[in-house]
């Protein structure tokens, strides 16, 4: 099985910043992408940010600016840096992988973003 943890979540003051990591390990062998999503109160789930096995980014319009991706293949460990965040920010973010089609989740970290 594919264990996720991730860390950097806590609460940060509207135009902070913070950086989430998600460490994948066990049984690893062809990754697709990894990413994140989040759920914000009220909210449904949503993608944040994919990075590909091949390097193909995807950000969602509501992060495009402030949030970078970026993943260290050696560690299969992916990155989350949030910057300018907002209260709408506010959420449980999740760490994903996918390998084979298949999604394996982490057990999420709190974003959150308040004055």
């Amino acid at each position: 099985q594919v264990q996720l943890v991730e860390s950097g979540g806590g609460l940060v003051q509207p135009g902070g910043s913070l950086r989430l990591s998600c460490a994948a390990s066990g049984t690893i062998f062809s990754i697709d992408a990894m990413g994140w999503y989040r759920r914000a109160p009220g909210k449904q789930r949503e993608l944040v940010a994919t990075i590909t096995s091949g390097g193909s980014i995807y950000y969602a319009d509501s992060v495009k600016g402030r949030f970078t991706i970026s993943r260290d293949n050696g560690k299969n460990t992916v990155y989350l840096q949030m910057n300018s965040l907002k209260p709408e920010d506010t959420a449980v973010y999740y760490c994903n992988l996918r390998q084979w089609g298949v999604n394996n989740w982490g057990q999420g970290t709190q974003v959150t973003v308040s004055s």
